[in-house]
């Protein structure tokens, strides 16, 4: 498993559907699908969707893969400048 050259923390690797990789954390979590959601989840075929991340776990839309980027304490370090 790839660990992150920030936090030093596992991570893996999701291609996207638009064919770029996205660092994920390596835990599965519930999520409940909702559009303009400030959460994000990365779906096992590479879908991102708009989401809540916690709610009634029988209600869930899915399980999924939290980006790196939403946990990370050093994500603003490789963040690209506009």
């Amino acid at each position: 498993m790839a660990k992150c050259k920030g936090c030093g923390r596992e991570i893996i690797w999701i291609m996207s559907s638009a064919g770029k990789v996205i660092p994920c954390d390596p835990i599965e979590v519930p999520y409940w699908k909702r559009s303009k959601a400030k959460g994000k989840i990365v779906t096992k075929n590479g879908e991102v969707i708009s989401c809540e991340l916690y709610g009634d776990p029988e209600t869930a839309t899915g399980i999924g893969y939290v980006p790196h980027w939403a946990t990370c304490p050093k994500a603003g370090e490789f963040r690209r400048k506009k």
